[in-house]
């Protein structure tokens, strides 16, 4: 990977269609970015929103499926499916049955043991293997942003991120959260999903913050719904060994 920072503005275009952000994903639509590891090579699919999914070494892995962001009738079956939080746009019981099948690993946070009674629940900073690779649960939640009646729109100990582990290739998917010390103090990560979804999770100067510290060597905002992404790439500049790229994750 490249040290100097860039900046890739992908609009929603694939193969010359645009792909309207209300509209379930065609996966012949959507964007998609390829990397070399040691694992084999890792195709990364932008589905949108906080959904993304992963192709490694023969393996599909799923983060926080939603049926609004895709048709998962169209898309590959997960081996693993991670899941966030509980929140409705993270956790939907539907787009889990639609891509689950017999023998897929479904790794969740606690908050949600309800809606998924056979998940295996990760405790935050709780450390396994998923399909070989090692899985890593970070703490995700508010400080700052909090609901009118006063509590956080994420409190601590219930949502989680993963840094999943594909080969010596570390990817970090936040979840919903802010820019929290233990986010701060990761090491070591290549490539990290940060959310900017306002007022829930973390603004531009929050993202940047966090990833001018713990310095990812790409930088993808996901989940931003209206939030200007242009503002994270001003803030970015000069950020030396960080590559921001942009792609459609409302």
């Amino acid at each position: 990977m490249k040290t100097a920072t860039r900046v890739f503005f992908a609009a929603a275009m694939v193969f010359g269609m645009e792909v309207s952000a209300m509209e379930k994903a065609d996966p012949n639509r959507l964007e998609r970015d390829v990397f070399k590891t040691d694992a084999g090579e890792l195709k990364i699919t932008f589905i949108g929103h906080a959904t993304l999914m992963f192709e490694c070494g023969g393996k599909v892995i799923h983060i926080d499926p939603w049926t609004k962001a895709a048709d998962y009738s169209k898309l590959p079956k997960a081996d693993a499916i991670l899941i966030t939080h509980n929140h409705y746009d993270h956790l939907d019981v539907k787009a889990v049955n639609a891509i689950r099948k017999e023998g897929t690993q479904i790794i969740i946070a606690g908050d949600c043991l309800e809606k998924i009674p056979d998940g295996v629940v990760m405790k935050n900073d709780e450390k396994r293997k998923v399909l070989g690779f090692e899985v890593d649960a970070v703490p995700a939640y508010n400080i700052v942003n909090q609901r009118p009646d006063g509590g956080p729109y994420h409190p601590k100990g219930e949502g989680n991120g993963y840094i999943i582990t594909f080969g010596k290739t570390r990817v970090y998917a936040a979840g919903d959260t802010e820019n929290t010390p233990e986010m701060k103090a990761l090491k070591n990560i290549d490539i990290a999903f940060l959310p900017m979804n306002l007022p829930y999770t973390m603004t531009p100067e929050m993202v940047a913050d966090a990833a001018r510290t713990f310095s990812p060597k790409i930088l993808y905002p996901y989940h931003y719904g209206k939030t200007d992404t242009k503002t994270l790439v001003e803030l970015m500049k000069g950020a030396k060994d960080i590559e921001v790229r942009i792609r459609k994750m409302e």
